[in-house]
């Protein structure tokens, strides 16, 4: 009994899980580049830690 190696609905399957990896790659990079993006340009950024933070007050003139 031969046993085929791959069957039409295996193609069919793999070229739409190939498909759905690739949209997953692409959100995972657009995410990434968004996030390298604002590191950038806000530097360190603190969390909300309900603190009060004497970096963030402005000074009184």
């Amino acid at each position: 009994m031969a046993l085929r190696a791959e069957h039409e609905i295996h193609g069919r399957r793999k070229s739409r899980n190939v498909g759905v990896g690739i949209a997953l790659a692409v959100l995972i990079a657009i995410v990434f580049g968004l996030t390298v993006v604002k590191v950038q340009q806000l530097g360190a950024v603190q969390g909300f830690d309900h603190v009060v933070r004497p970096e963030l007050i402005e000074a009184a003139e």
